[in-house]
């Protein structure tokens, strides 16, 4: 059996520098083998990353010091601590966490984003001090899966949207737990991914083809809708669903008929391009393996012109897809756009750990929302989240 992964990589570090213990490491080992495929010794991964987790422990201690990492480090796990913190003080009695807005509540999109801060900040189901939280904001969403297989529960204009980042969540977390949560959170998948393909699969104008808008039945498409599904298909195809490539096909080619000219990304077709939709657009790209094309780099190029600004309506909304498709494509577009969003989103953090839109609808959303989605972009770096990886 090959020991390389046995070794992290170079340039890892701990999230947090006060929580050294198992639950990350055990999101690293489990990283390399997601989807509870056995190993070439035939031993499951949780009972291979605990027959050498010892020894992983002591290879790792040499570099993992807290002194070699550097003060802008240290303030993005004291604001992810902080953050994670507030996020189980939010989570209600039922395990979900809701948006604030009356006709929302109890949200399977805000419960996924909150279950997906918690993983992208290494921990897990069954381990350290968010088991529970983690655990009970799953089996909350998989509980109201519709027959037809969507994951929605609150009312709203949009339920793909909700669909999309629930079924992201579900295909995450079914790689990281090798339980009967795993189980249930697989066949919840293969009903979700199939309402996700029936739905791009409808007939659709030249221009919408490819991608998807509000509803399974929508006959056009949008870039933040499509976004979602996208990321969706990509984790559940990483974790062994049966995802066509055509459907991943169809939908870069969709993205790409948004691009303006190679300087961003449009909500449609032939519309104009903003920050939050040029993150969504390279990051879309990103993701499918469409690396540093035409459209990716000239938008990158944009973003680097015309940054995300606080003031600017769906800013956490453009700080999630901003920083992980600068992330993404990496070099001087990540390391310059990491000196603008970084400090812009900690400068922005509550004293209780949260942060809270200030524009538009982002403001009447509730503080789960535009938490989580902070942690979400601050904890990019951690690369916790295989979807995320590069």
């Amino acid at each position: 059996m090959s020991t390389e992964w046995l070794s992290l990589p170079a340039d890892s570090r701990w999230p947090m520098a006060d929580r050294r213990d198992t639950v990350f490491l055990r999101s690293r080992l489990q990283k390399r083998y997601r989807g509870g495929r056995r190993s070439a010794i035939g031993v499951r991964p949780g009972k291979l990353w605990r027959t050498l987790l010892t020894v992983v422990v002591l290879i790792s201690a040499g570099f993992a010091r807290a002194d070699e990492r550097t003060e802008r480090d240290k303030q993005i796990d004291a604001a992810i601590s902080k953050a994670l913190d507030h996020l189980a003080k939010k989570q209600l009695p039922s395990g979900a966490w809701a948006i604030d807005q009356p006709q929302f509540g109890e949200s399977t999109s805000s419960t996924s984003l909150a279950v997906m801060a918690f993983l992208a900040a290494g921990h897990v189901p069954g381990e350290g001090p968010y088991d529970q939280h983690i655990q009970r904001g799953v089996r909350w969403v998989l509980d109201q899966q519709q027959p037809n297989g969507m994951l929605v529960r609150e009312r709203g204009h949009g339920p793909m949207y909700s669909h999309g980042i629930s079924t992201l969540m579900l295909a995450e977390v079914a790689g990281m737990t090798d339980d009967a949560l795993a189980e249930r959170c697989r066949d919840a998948l293969k009903k979700a991914v199939r309402l996700i393909l029936s739905a791009q699969s409808v007939r659709k104008d030249r221009n919408s083809q490819g991608g998807w808008r509000y509803h399974p039945s929508s006959n056009d498409s949008d870039l933040s809708v499509t976004g979602w599904q996208l990321l969706a298909l990509r984790a559940a195809k990483n974790l062994g669903c049966d995802v066509p490539a055509e459907h991943i096909d169809a939908a870069v080619e969709y993205v790409k008929r948004c691009s303006t000219r190679n300087r961003g990304f449009g909500y449609q077709p032939n519309s104009g391009s903003s920050p939050t939709r040029a993150g969504t657009g390279i990051l879309c790209l990103e993701i499918c393996g469409v690396h540093h094309s035409p459209e990716t780099l000239g938008a990158a190029d944009a973003l680097l012109q015309d940054p995300l600004r606080a003031d600017q309506e769906w800013f956490f909304y453009g700080v999630y897809y901003c920083t992980i498709g600068m992330f993404q494509v990496g070099g001087k577009h990540w390391e310059q756009g990491k000196g603008h969003l970084i400090p812009l989103l900690l400068n922005l953090q509550a004293e209780d750990g949260s942060w809270s839109g200030r524009q538009g609808q982002e403001r009447n959303f509730g503080t789960v929302y535009a938490t989580s989605l902070s942690v979400l972009a601050l904890s990019v770096e951690y690369q916790y989240l295989p979807i995320y990886q590069r």
